[in-house]
């Protein structure tokens, strides 16, 4: 169980909930860092009072300075400021709640410094999957998932033995757009698509479960957390999203994990893990959802999930593409820029134009991803 963790992304969703678990579990928090939210930023440093807190840039961080003058905490910023809390020395777990290929070298400063890793940021291992578990496997640090699904079947397999799995089943709610055509998402518009029907989640995530792209993301994290070859996992439409995955072993046998749709459940658990600790969380109720459905995803429609898998197989740099390209693309949604549709058309156009390097370092990663949103930029 965690004693002292540092918060990367305390100021959005997961990370706000984590402070929630820390603060019911009595763990202590040494570093914060959020990206612009200033307020919320402070009014954490004024509640947990940890060491050291990191905003993205240097004036927030001497606006900052002026408001907490006094309460002895350190204040850094940008991602000098992002691996200093990812190595402070008083942390022994490291939740990376932050959206993006932001998070990947801040996690791996983590890695390197021997923390054991609380992961809600699934782009780090998307992009470098490769280089990311083989410095965890190289210093004995443990990476304890976050999201939802990866949580349920992480606590799947602990029911048996690895080389018995003979599929993941993957559990996707199907977004706001579900059984819809690709010709009518042509006007689809950024305020529909933000419109979860069962998840509170950050503009871009909420914008990848529209695409289906969240849950090929998660498809890539999942091949990495767990070894998994590509074809063994399985993407299943689940509209109540109760079931949050499943784990099929070779005599048949099915092991899911069900819970109500929180995300504080698999935040605690990643921060307790072997231990279950008592909380006051929303208990399921199975009688009052009375069915669960389950149905194929429409990778015609949406076109992210059949990208993701490719980008997979393809493997070396073109996830780091993909993903670099998809976030991109996300941006330009949002900010209107580009309708819901050309989001697959922006990805599937760079990773056509992608030379694939089969063995990256992270230098080539990164460059990868600049290459990719600078290819996104350029088609418009």
């Amino acid at each position: 169980m965690a004693k002292n963790i540092a918060v990367l992304g305390s100021t959005g969703s997961i990370g706000v909930q984590t402070l929630e678990a820390a603060e019911n579990l009595n763990i202590r928090v040494s570093a914060l860092a959020a990206n612009s939210n200033i307020d919320l930023l402070e009014a954490q440093a004024r509640k947990f009072r940890p060491l050291m807190v990191s905003l993205g840039s240097e004036k927030l961080a001497a606006e900052l300075e002026k408001r907490i003058r006094g309460l002895g905490i350190e204040i850094y910023h940008g991602m000098e400021g992002l691996k200093a809390a990812a190595a402070i020395k008083e942390a022994d777990t490291v939740v990376t709640s932050m959206v993006g290929i932001a998070g990947l070298i801040p996690t791996i400063e983590a890695i390197r410094s021997g923390k054991n890793i609380a992961l809600a940021n699934k782009e780090t291992l998307v992009a470098a999957g490769s280089i990311v578990m083989s410095e965890a496997e190289s210093r004995g640090t443990a990476i304890f998932p976050v999201d939802s699904e990866h949580s349920a079947i992480f606590q799947c397999l602990a029911g048996g033995r690895k080389e018995d799995v003979e599929r993941l089943l993957l559990t996707a709610s199907g977004g706001p757009f579900r059984g819809m055509k690709q010709h009518e998402l042509e006007k689809a518009d950024v305020s529909q698509a933000l419109k979860h029907p069962n998840w509170s989640m950050g503009k871009k995530i909420t914008i990848d479960s529209a695409t289906m792209m969240n849950k090929g993301l998660e498809v890539i994290e999942a091949h990495w957390l767990f070894g998994i070859s590509p074809d063994k996992i399985k993407v299943v439409v689940h509209p109540e999203s109760i079931i949050h995955s499943m784990v099929e072993y070779a005599d048949g046998s099915i092991i899911a994990q069900l819970g109500p749709p929180d995300m504080r459940i698999p935040i605690q658990l990643a921060l307790t893990w072997p231990e279950r600790k008592e909380n006051t969380f929303s208990r399921l109720d199975l009688v009052k959802y009375g069915c669960l459905t389950f149905e194929e995803p429409d990778t015609d429609t949406f076109i992210c999930l059949k990208l993701a898998y490719e980008a997979l197989k393809i493997g070396g740099t073109m996830p780091a593409a993909l993903n670099g390209a998809n976030e991109a693309a996300v941006e330009l949604f949002l900010d209107g820029k580009i309708g819901f549709n050309d989001i697959p058309r922006l990805i599937d156009r760079v990773m056509g134009a992608h030379t694939v390097n089969t063995r990256p370092d992270l230098n080539d990663i990164i460059e990868v991803d600049k290459w990719a949103r600078q290819m996104v930029g350029g088609s418009l």
